[in-house]
C-alpha cells in the first residue's frame, strides 16, 4: 500500500540555494516589513543587506564553504541575520537549542566540528562553560544588541562590505543546515539537510493549489516557537520569508502575551503545538482580544486528539488543523485541509505534493499492511534528509536502499491517505514537542553515586504530552530521595529534559541481552496487564 495522494505535483523543483528565498523577496518587496522585534522593525532589504555583510565578515574570519558554524540564540532578528549570513558564506548552520546546558552544547559543537559559534550574550556563560568540550571551536561571535565594538556581531556587520563572498552551491549535494535530532540511543545526531531539501519543502508547504489555506505577502505570523527547532526554522522563518509575509518575534512563552501579540499585530496564521492548544481550550473567554484577522491555526510537533482539536476550534472560532513532520523530513510531510468538508479532525491529513507514504508491519517494517491497520509510517520524497552526519550506520537504519525513510511513528491511514499518529516505535519521550531520549538521561543518572540501575520512560501528562519519569534502583546502604535524583539531572540538562517524577523499584526489567523492557514499566505506570510480546 503506497499512497502518493491526490495533491498536484509541483515538479520539477528549482535548484537554487536556500539564501535565494531571502534575496528574491528582498528584490521583489524591498521596503516590506520582514520582522517586528519588539520596538524595532526591519525591512526585507535590511534583512538581506545585514546578512550579506555578516557573510562577508565570516569570510574575513576564515569561514569557508562547507565549514560548520554554530548558532546559539533566542528568537530575535539577529538569529535570522546570522542564519542567512552563515549560509551565504557557503557554511553550514548548526542551530543549537537555547535551553541546552554545557554538556549538550559541547556535544553538538564537537560532533559537528563547528569552528565558530554565534552566541547571544544572554547565553554566553553557558557557551563558555561548554568550550572545553569542543576543542575544534576557535572563535565566538557574540550578539550584543547594543554593542558596536569591532568584534561584536553588529560591529562586524558595520565594518564589512555589503557583498557576500562568491560561493558556488550545488543545491542537491551541499548542506545548508545541520540541526540535531535525538535518536533512540545516546545523544542527538546531526541531520544533514541540503539546500534542495529545504527549498523543496518550503514550496511543498507553501504551494498547495486549490486549497483555502494559502500563505502570501499579506500574512502576519507570530514567531513564538524557537527558531533553532526545525518547525520554527522552516515554517515560521523560511516559509514566511519565501512568501513575503511578516514575522512578529516573541520571547519566552506566555499565553496572555501571545494573545496580545496576535491581537495587536493582526496575526493571520498561528503555527503552534498541542500544549498551547490545551491552554487555549481552557481559557474561560477571549474577550478583550481581537482575533478577527486569524484565518487558521495549526497544531503540530506532537499528536493531538480529535477532541482537543475540536475543543480549541470551538473556543477560538477559526479553523484548527493538524500537520506532521520531523527534522529528517525538512520537516513537513503531511498537512490537513482547513475546508470543513475536506478536513479530517484528529488526523494530520494526507501527504503534501510529490510525497509518497507507506504503512508497514511493526515486526519486519517491510510488509505493506491494509488501510486502517496499525503500522509504521514510511515516507519518500525530495524533502528526505541526506543522512545523519558522520553516522552511516544510523543513516542505513533510517533510510532504506529505495529511499524510504522509517519515521518510527506508529500510525493508521485511510483510503484517502489521511494519517493518524498513534504512538512512537522509537522510545523518545515528547515533552512539549521537544524530543527527550531516555538513554541519554539513563546514562547521566548512572553517574549518580547512589544509583545502581535506572530506566526512564514517558508518562502521559495533560499539559506537556509526556514527562520523563525515572525508575531507580538505589545502591544498597545509600540513602537517596526522588528530589535528589531530579536535582542531579536538572543541573546538567536543558529544562525540557528534566526528570519530573521518580519511583524507586527493586530491579529494572530487561531481556536476556540486557535491553531495558520499557513497555513493562509503561504498563506498570498505566496499570495495564502485560499481554505478552
Amino acid at each position: 500500500m503506497t499512497v502518493a495522494n491526490g495533491r498536484p505535483s509541483l515538479a520539477p523543483y528549482p535548484t537554487y540555494p536556500l539564501q535565494h528565498v531571502l534575496s528574491a523577496t528582498a528584490q521583489r518587496l524591498p521596503q516590506k516589513t520582514a520582522i517586528i522585534d519588539g520596538e524595532y522593525v526591519y525591512s526585507y532589504q535590511q534583512l538581506d543587506m545585514y546578512s550579506n555583510r555578516f557573510a562577508a565578515a565570516l569570510a574575513k574570519l576564515g569561514v569557508e564553504k562547507g565549514d560548520r558554524v554554530g548558532l546559539l540564540s533566542l528568537n530575535c532578528v539577529e538569529f535570522e541575520i546570522a542564519f542567512f549570513g552563515i549560509i551565504k558564506a557557503g557554511a553550514v548552520v548548526t542551530t543549537i537549542n537555547s535551553g541546552y546546558r554545557e554538556r549538550e552544547i559541547a556535544h553538538q559543537l564537537d560532533n559537528s566540528g563547528a569552528e565558530v559559534l554565534v552566541v547571544h550574550d544572554s547565553l554566553l556563560q553557558m557557551a563558555e562553560a561548554a568550550r572545553d568540550g569542543a576543542p575544534a571551536l576557535k572563535r565566538m561571535v557574540v550578539i550584543e544588541p547594543t554593542s558596536r565594538e569591532s568584534n561584536s556581531f553588529w560591529g562586524l556587520i558595520e565594518r564589512s562590505p555589503a557583498t557576500p563572498p562568491p560561493v558556488a552551491i550545488d543545491a542537491k549535494e551541499d548542506l545548508a543546515a545541520l540541526p540535531y535530532s535525538s535518536g533512540t540511543t545516546g545523544l542527538s545526531k546531526g541531520v544533514m539537510l541540503t539546500h534542495f531539501n529545504m527549498t523543496t519543502n518550503l514550496l511543498q508547504f507553501i504551494r498547495r493549489p486549490g486549497e483555502a489555506l494559502q500563505q502570501t505577502e499579506e500574512d502576519v505570523l507570530l514567531a513564538h516557537l524557537p527558531l533553532f527547532h526545525i518547525y520554527g526554522m522552516q515554517v515560521l522563518m523560511n516559509a514566511v520569508i519565501a512568501s513575503g509575509g511578516t514575522q512578529v518575534m516573541m520571547g519566552r512563552f506566555n499565553m496572555d502575551e501571545m494573545l496580545r501579540l496576535l491581537s495587536s499585530h493582526h496575526v493571520t496564521h498561528l503555527y503552534t503545538v498541542p500544549p498551547v492548544g490545551i491552554g487555549l481550550s481552557m481559557l474561560p473567554s477571549l474577550e478583550g482580544y481581537d482575533l478577527s484577522s486569524m484565518r487558521a491555526a495549526c497544531l503540530a510537533a506532537a499528536p493531538a486528539s480529535e477532541e482537543l482539536q475540536t475543543r480549541v476550534q470551538d473556543v477560538v472560532g477559526f479553523p484548527i488543523f493538524q500537520a506532521y513532520g520531523m527534522t529528517e523530513l525538512s520537516p513537513v510531510s503531511n498537512v490537513d485541509y482547513i475546508e470543513p468538508d475536506r478536513m479530517t479532525p484528529g488526523s494530520v491529513g494526507p501527504a503534501i505534493a510529490d510525497t509518497e507514504e507507506r504503512v508497514v508491519d511493526l515486526e519486519t517494517a517491510t510488509k505493506d499492511i491494509p488501510f486502517g491497520e496499525v503500522g509504521e509510517l514510511l515516507v519518500r520524497g525530495p524533502q528526505v534528509m541526506k543522512g545523519y552526519y558522520n553516522n552511516e550506520d544510523a543513516t542505513r537504519e533510517t533510510i532504506n536502499n529505495e529511499g524510504w525513510l522509517h519515521t518510527g511513528d506508529i500510525v493508521r491511514m485511510n483510503e484517502d491517505g489521511c494519517v493518524w499518529i498513534l504512538d512512537r516505535k522509537k522510545e523518545l519521550i515528547k515533552y512539549k514537542a521537544f524530543q527527550v531520549p531516555p538513554a541519554e538521561l539513563e546514562g547521566l543518572l548512572l553517574e549518580h553515586p547512589a544509583i545502581a540501575d535506572v530506566a526512564v520512560v514517558g508518562k502521559a501528562d495533560v499539559e506537556a504530552g509526556e514527562i520523563p519519569k525515572a525508575f531507580v534502583v538505589a545502591r544498597q546502604g545509600v540513602e537517596v530521595s526522588g528530589e535528589d535524583v531530579m536535582d542531579f539531572v536538572a543541573s546538567r540538562v536543558a529544562t525540557f529534559k528534566r526528570v519530573r517524577e521518580v519511583e524507586f523499584i527493586d530491579a529494572i526489567p530487561k531481556n536476556p541481552s540486557g535491553k531495558i523492557l520499557r513497555r513493562m514499566l509503561m504498563e506498570r505506570e498505566t496499570g495495564e496487564r502485560e499481554t505478552g510480546g
